[in-house]
């Protein structure tokens, strides 16, 4: 219209004007600026006349200057969100949870029946390339021990379950542990929303779809897309977290040889078995044996810091009709020093021993070049995500290459 009506315009109106039009068109509105802020997690609205609330990677919660005032604004902002995720919401159906384009996960309430304060949404942000484990290092987050634990495992076909409360860093400890899964291997992941990105070809990545309209129409379960994934021939099989009745095929899933990861949430071993146990999940104790180790994500403070850690790591050695559990904990965080210690026994390397004819000391022995090579790759500052891959992967095709080449001695 400028050019068309030949009006006269200052570069500094014009860059405002294409601002506001890319903003509010392509963008979404007043949130689209925190939303591209590389610090911000997540953003919470509560409703409309409360300020909108982020959680930012170094300041944690904070108070914004946005408030929605006009409720009816507030809900065409819903359906804007409701559109971007190519879900649907109105009355009838007025919960909201899906992934923007971005990757970025949208929780949204839509009428004031269902919360008091009007229409509300949380966006959780994901990072589209994500956190690799030379990264995870750097954060402190697990020891280099503690990775080669995971890539020993994962290359012996284990059975792992990250636990922890919202927001502790389970998925992105999952995504960093896809990078061990050997190159050759065919993974299937489902999910209820996209939140996974892992660095390989040869992956099949499943969505739960929700219904359309009012009842059950069309929708498809983490339950069904579980049961047909085992018919897809996985190496590997990842659910990007258990909830309900799908946690017994994963188990069962375990129990016939598929080598599968997943999340839930819990705060430790004894609250995880009997989760497992209860409704609506409902295992039987046998059945949970097929797991080999769980982790346990945390949040805590560091030197007045808010950091994220891999409490410890438990390996199950067996678990009892009445939900008792024998463990081994090789791993633990010691919250005082700040530093991880290495226990060096470890029941799931007999195990691995025992059907691989390795022994248990070279296993221990490779755990520490791993832990080594992680450490000196961490030290160059090789953070990229195609590099950590590719050196993974040439490590599985020749080890004691990619060991002379980084200067790891055996």
């Amino acid at each position: 219209l400028i050019d068309e009506l030949n009006i006269k315009i200052s570069k500094e109106s014009y860059d405002k004007i294409f601002y506001y039009l890319f903003r509010d068109f392509i963008g979404l509105n007043e949130i689209d600026p925190l939303l591209r802020d590389y610090f911000i997690e997540d953003i919470e609205c509560n409703g409309a006349d409360t300020p909108l609330f982020i959680i930012h990677r170094v300041y944690r919660n904070l108070r914004t200057n946005l408030v929605y005032k006009d409720m009816d604004k507030l809900a065409s902002f819903i359906e804007k969100l409701a559109q971007r995720t190519g879900r649907y919401i109105s009355y009838a159906q007025p919960l909201l949870d899906g992934s923007l384009p971005d990757g970025s996960r949208v929780n949204a309430t839509y009428t004031k029946d269902v919360s008091s304060r009007g229409p509300t949404f949380t966006i959780r942000k994901f990072t589209k390339i994500p956190w690799t484990p030379t990264q995870l290092i750097a954060m402190n987050t697990l020891s280099p021990e503690m990775m080669a634990y995971f890539w020993i495992l994962l290359e012996n076909k284990a059975n792992i379950v990250i636990a922890g409360s919202t927001s502790s860093g389970k998925t992105t400890l999952l995504n960093a542990l896809a990078f061990f899964i050997p190159p050759e291997a065919r993974v299937v992941s489902i999910e209820d929303t996209r939140e996974l990105n892992i660095p390989r070809e040869n992956w099949l990545p499943s969505v739960a779809r929700t219904s359309i309209g009012i009842g059950k129409v069309g929708e498809v379960d983490l339950f069904e897309i579980l049961k047909s994934s085992f018919r897809q021939n996985p190496d590997y099989l990842i659910v990007g977290e258990v909830r309900g009745k799908e946690a017994f095929v994963l188990f069962q899933g375990m129990a016939s040889g598929h080598s599968s990861l997943s999340t839930i949430h819990s705060d430790s071993v004894d609250t995880l078995i009997r989760r497992l146990q209860t409704p609506p999940i409902n295992l039987s104790p046998t059945l949970v044996n097929s797991l080999d180790c769980v982790a346990i994500a945390t949040h805590s403070v560091v030197k007045k810091q808010e950091t994220r850690k891999i409490r410890e790591i438990v390996e199950i050695i067996s678990v009892n009709k009445d939900g008792s559990a024998l463990v081994n904990t090789p791993f633990k965080w010691d919250p005082v020093k700040d530093l991880f210690y290495y226990k060096k026994q470890s029941k799931v390397f007999e195990k691995i021993s025992q059907r691989t004819g390795e022994s248990v000391e070279m296993l221990q022995n490779e755990l520490l070049l791993r832990a080594k090579l992680l450490y000196e790759l961490y030290k160059r500052k090789i953070f990229d995500f195609t590099e950590i891959g590719k050196i993974i992967n040439d490590y599985y095709k020749n080890s004691s290459e990619v060991l002379n080449k980084f200067g790891v001695r055996i």
